[in-house]
């Protein structure tokens, strides 16, 4: 194996260590460990969930996303130098995070008819292709899907048309 950088070598050999070592002081040791030397070397704390976190929750967090970023930067100091890659492209995930946007700030005063259809729309526009007819079909059939899954059988009161509209026909 060639390495192609040293010093990523090294600092995605760190991070994997840090990360590595803080999950394990904010978890505590194996079990299998403790009993094959008999005693608990790391008491730990307890995880908790993430809608009640306990101690060792964000150490355990932080910890795991720092060594899974050692290992990014190791295997990029580890593999060879390849043909060019095309750059990172923004713009879809731009219009994406611009259409979930859309969509939360547009269901209360619009409804989930119009707001869906602007979430379609928006995020339609960022990819490559953009077809007015295929979006405004899988913006229907989304409408459709949404206003029977969410509204209807789940009963979640979701506003379904605008607030200025008096007479719903689909309510």
């Amino acid at each position: 194996m060639k390495v192609k950088s040293q010093q990523d070598l090294w600092a995605g050999l760190m991070f994997v260590g840090f990360g590595v070592f803080f999950m394990v002081v904010a978890l505590g040791t194996p079990e299998f460990l403790d009993k094959l030397l008999g005693t608990r070397l790391i008491p730990g704390y307890q995880m908790g969930s993430s809608v009640r976190m306990g101690p060792a929750y964000f150490p355990v967090m932080l910890g795991g996303l720092l060594a899974f970023l050692g290992l990014l930067v190791l295997v990029d100091a580890a593999v060879e130098e390849g043909p060019k890659v095309a750059k990172f492209n923004f713009r879809p995930l731009l219009f994406i995070l611009a259409s979930s946007l859309a969509f939360a700030y547009l269901l209360k005063p619009l409804g989930l008819v119009l707001a869906a259809v602007a979430l379609v729309f928006i995020s339609a526009y960022g990819g490559h292709e953009f077809k007015w007819k295929e979006v405004a079909i899988l913006s229907v059939a989304l409408v459709i899907f949404s206003v029977l899954v969410f509204v209807k059988a789940l009963v979640l009161p979701f506003p379904i048309c605008p607030d200025f509209i008096e007479i719903c026909p689909i309510r």
